[in-house]
């Protein structure tokens, strides 16, 4: 087609996307796409959108003053008809469709790997880089921690990027010289369209659990957004025949997911059934190694990366590059190059003989895997400093509160990132379950020596909780530091401030940051 510096025309663009009604001349040219009525420039083309908050649909006519020549609304526009208006069913369908037309479809040009799951999603995508990096391509990778390409790092607001932005990000990515992209694919990517007009040559399904029910309502809804893309978004478009469904067959969704599925399939797992699996597993702390047998033939892996679940997420790493087809020993070289992943289990070295871990568990199922990992390879006591986030599923509080309180031998409980929620209230839901597994509730001011019988405290101040959890640890102990990870912010209330868990142990434990 055209470079887009030179302007699409109108009717190019809406071929790609369903019009119901159309008023306007069809052959305007458009120089940019916008969703947010303050970005529009002359000569562009908004989208009005249904967000969080308000309705692009009242945004119009400052759309128009700035400079607007198209829109797309999904309700009839009553307003002025000095420029072109077309109407559809779906405005984020619609965004999606003209916004890879307008990037020139940026993802046929790519190889895409799409990873979606509760749990597993960025440490997955790192074991996949690595291994990608490892056979000499050039690897752009969209996640939770941040976006990357080309030697550049960019601060990443959401998991996946609007669509709209996606597709610009995608056709950088392209102009820059990447062949392959890690896209992390959250369930309100799949529901929001975001993905939409991505061509995907693998998708990856790590696993499903308990999480975002405030915005998905019950878990049916939330799955049925997880399994779109292996399911909906495979073997589609220029990607038709040579699309691949990589799948955590341990998983019980993974299993119904891998007889739903349209294109070839690759389960990976521990048991025999898979047809990628790791054996003769051995975890320490400082990592795990082990044996993957594939359906090209055998090879040792041995990771810096500790834990169980992590074994899952190498596994579905291998999945990947079987299914792109690369050699085992490329594989297991990035396997093993990869040293660590920003905020999961990241250790915290000091000399106090303390193991000290900041962790991004933030759901039941996570939360239980790394504590369960931790607490078979620790020698002393473990210590565990958490809270759960404001404004954000009610329900898990009282069972992370439980999972803690039973694998922990002091839960030191605090706020995460309580939004507009008073804290007091998140609180009092996790004390719920912790509560029923630990009777002993100390006050701060009784662990200033230390403690000596299991219980819990509460301190909804996290920069004091952490001091609290690390001052009453003793040699040979482990303090788990969870919920936020990589996060190097807190959200009180409609307000971002820094904070870094990783940062404010160092400052207890006497370390500088060069360290």
């Amino acid at each position: 087609m055209r470079g887009t510096d030179d302007g699409v025309k109108l009717s190019l663009l809406l071929e790609a996307a369903t019009v119901m009604r159309f008023v306007g001349l069809e052959d305007q040219i458009i120089d940019s796409i916008h969703y947010d009525s303050r970005t529009v420039r002359p000569g562009g083309l908004f989208v009005a959108i249904q967000g969080n908050r308000c309705d692009g649909y009242a945004y119009i006519e400052e759309a128009i003053e700035k400079g607007a020549v198209a829109v797309l609304t999904e309700k009839q526009w009553s307003g002025s008809l000095s420029i072109s208006v077309a109407q559809v069913e779906n405005a984020r369908l619609a965004l999606a469709a003209v916004s890879s037309a307008f990037y020139r479809h940026p993802s046929r040009e790519l190889c895409m790997i799409g990873i979606t799951g509760t749990n597993g999603k960025t440490t997955t995508a790192y074991f996949i880089e690595s291994i990608l990096n490892a056979a000499g391509f050039k690897v752009g990778v969209i996640g939770t921690i941040n976006y990357r390409f080309g030697g550049q790092s960019f601060t990443n607001p959401v998991t996946t990027p609007e669509s709209l932005d996606l597709m610009r990000l995608l056709r950088k990515m392209v102009d820059s010289g990447t062949t392959h992209v890690v896209l992390e694919v959250s369930s309100h990517a799949l529901d929001l369209h975001r993905v939409a007009f991505c061509e995907f040559d693998v998708g990856v399904f790590t696993n499903l659990s308990m999480e975002h029910l405030d915005y998905h309502g019950d878990m049916e809804t939330y799955w049925q957004c997880k399994r779109e893309l292996c399911v909906g978004r495979l073997g589609i478009g220029s990607k038709q025949g040579r699309a691949t469904a990589v799948i955590n067959w341990d998983d019980s969704r993974g299993k119904e997911l891998s007889s739903e599925v349209s294109v070839p399939c690759l389960r990976v797992g521990l048991s025999d059934e898979c047809e990628i699996r790791a054996q003769d597993i051995n975890l320490t702390m400082d990592g795990a190694s082990g044996r993957v047998q594939t359906p090209e033939g055998d090879f040792d892996f041995t990771s810096s990366l500790v834990g169980k679940h992590n074994v899952y997420n190498i596994v579905s790493a291998t999945g990947v590059a079987i299914a792109l087809g690369l050699p085992l020993e490329t594989i297991q070289k990035g396997i093993k190059d990869l040293k660590g992943v920003p905020g999961r289990l990241e250790c915290v070295a000091n000399n106090l003989g303390l193991s000290v871990f900041v962790d991004y568990a933030h759901t039941p199922d996570a939360l239980e895997n790394v504590l369960t990992v931790v607490r078979g390879l620790t020698s002393g006591r473990m210590i565990t400093i958490f809270g759960c986030g404001g404004d954000r599923d009610r329900d898990k509080r009282p069972m992370m509160g439980a999972t803690a309180g039973r694998l922990s031998d002091l839960v030191v409980l605090t706020s995460d990132n309580p939004r507009t929620e008073a804290p007091e209230a998140i609180l009092a839901g996790i004390v719920e379950g912790t509560a029923a597994v630990q009777s002993r509730r100390y006050e701060p001011s009784e662990l200033a020596n230390g403690f000596e019988t299991r219980g819990y405290v509460v301190e909804p101040d996290r920069r004091k909780a952490i001091s609290l959890g690390l001052g009453a640890a003793r040699p040979g102990d482990t303090v788990i530091i969870a919920g936020k990870g990589h996060e190097t912010y807190q959200i009180i209330g409609e307000t971002s401030i820094p904070f870094d868990d990783r940062v404010e142990a160092r400052k207890v434990l006497g370390l500088t940051i060069d360290d």
